[in-house]
Formats: C-alpha cells, sequence, structure tokens
C-alpha cells in the first residue's frame, strides 16, 4: 500500500512538471517577442542576435517535454482527463515552440530593417506584440486554472490581431505604390506583421486545447462569433 501512495505522488509530480515546463517555455517566447520587438523600436541588432540565439534554449525545452510527455503515456498509461492533459500538452508545447521560432523570424527581419532607414513610425507593431503575448500568458493561465471562459476570450483576442495586420498591409501598400524606395522595408515590415498574426494564431490555438482538455469538446474548427444578425 505504502509503494502504491509513492507511485501516486511520483505520477502527480511528474504531471506538474510538464505543467511547469509549458509555463516556463511560455515565459521565454513572451520575453522573445518583447525583445524581438524592442530590438526593432530602438534599432538594436545585437539584442535581435540574442533573440536568435536564444531560440536554442526553446527548442531545448520543448524536447524535453515532449520526451517526458510520451515517457507518461508509455509507462503510466494514463485514461480520461490526464490522458487529455498529457495529450494537449503536447500539442501546446508544439505551438509555444513554433512561437518561439517566429520571435527568431522577427528578429531576422529587423537585422535587415536596422540597416536601412526608418519608413514609419512603429506604432501598431508593438500594440500586436502586446496583444499576442497576452495571449499567450492568458491561455497558458486557462490552462493552470482550467478556465474555459478565459481560453475562449483569447479565441476572441485574436480578431484584434487580425485587423491590425490588415490596417499596416494597407498602410504599407499605399507606401510602396507611392514610393518604390520604400518597397524593400515595406516588405520586410509586412513578414513582421504576418509573424505577429501567425502568433496570435498560435496563441488561438493554445486556448482551444485548454477547452478541449476541461470539457473533451474540440472547437479548433468552430467560429469564433456567431453569424452577424
Amino acid at each position: 500500500m505504502e509503494e502504491k501512495r509513492h507511485t501516486s505522488r511520483e505520477y502527480e509530480r511528474e504531471l506538474q512538471e510538464i505543467k511547469e515546463g509549458l509555463l516556463y517555455l511560455g515565459a521565454l517566447t513572451e520575453r522573445a517577442i518583447e525583445r524581438s520587438v524592442k530590438a526593432l523600436l530602438e534599432r538594436d541588432s545585437d539584442l535581435a542576435r540574442q533573440v536568435i540565439c536564444e531560440d536554442d534554449q526553446i527548442d531545448r525545452i520543448d524536447v524535453e517535454i515532449e520526451e517526458k510527455c510520451i515517457r507518461l503515456l508509455a509507462l503510466r498509461q494514463p485514461a480520461a482527463r490526464d490522458l487529455r492533459f498529457i495529450t494537449t500538452a503536447i500539442k501546446i508545447n508544439g505551438h509555444l515552440e513554433r512561437i518561439g521560432d517566429m520571435a527568431g523570424n522577427i528578429a531576422e527581419k529587423v537585422i535587415i530593417l536596422n540597416e536601412v532607414p526608418q519608413i514609419k513610425p512603429y506604432i501598431d507593431l508593438p500594440r500586436m506584440a502586446e496583444i499576442a503575448r497576452t495571449m499567450i500568458r492568458e491561455s497558458l493561465d486557462a490552462l493552470v486554472h482550467e478556465n474555459v471562459e478565459l481560453a475562449k476570450k483569447v479565441r476572441e483576442e485574436d480578431d484584434a490581431i487580425d485587423q491590425l495586420n490588415e490596417q499596416i498591409f494597407r498602410e504599407l501598400l499605399t507606401f510602396m505604390l507611392e514610393d518604390p524606395r520604400k518597397i524593400h522595408a515595406s516588405l520586410y515590415i509586412m513578414q513582421i506583421s504576418k509573424s505577429l498574426e501567425r502568433i496570435s494564431d498560435h496563441a488561438a490555438g493554445i486556448a482551444d486545447m485548454v477547452v478541449y482538455m476541461v470539457t473533451g469538446q474540440s472547437v479548433r474548427h468552430q467560429p469564433v462569433c456567431g453569424p452577424k444578425e
């Protein structure tokens, strides 16, 4: 009986380690987004290079979490709610790793943009980055607290990012039509905006997985808003 209780405690510890690993990975991706955009605003290419280098740490933790999840599936044979948590953790882990990649992609574009004259004030990109970081934080909070309503709120916030991305695209298209010399820089700014939009998609994907974990229902392909009357 004593051995059985020990095994149960060990199992709970392993589940907790996965959860804590996801939170730590989320914090690293948030920081990568914040620093990549800061590198753009301050024209700090050295900081952008740091973001690129630190992606290795995100990749390493991604592998560690995935291995822990697979080991639990193989050795513990979890059922019901625990099984949903572990399979959800694997997918959330993948979303976070790809967010790290996107932050690195932004940093790469920043280094290029810092070598040419700035064509416009960077106003909407920091707003997009802040919304995206908030979405990541809230989606992981929803995971920890099993908060379906917060997860659904994250899904709704994705619309704001999409609107800003479209706004930036239209503005830059006007710049390019008016002055072909701005095409090169405009294209890189568009790519940064698109990366932030993709980050928000991944954050929304995490929120979708939280809803599945708690309720057992998949909402990945369900529209966030109902039809307009």
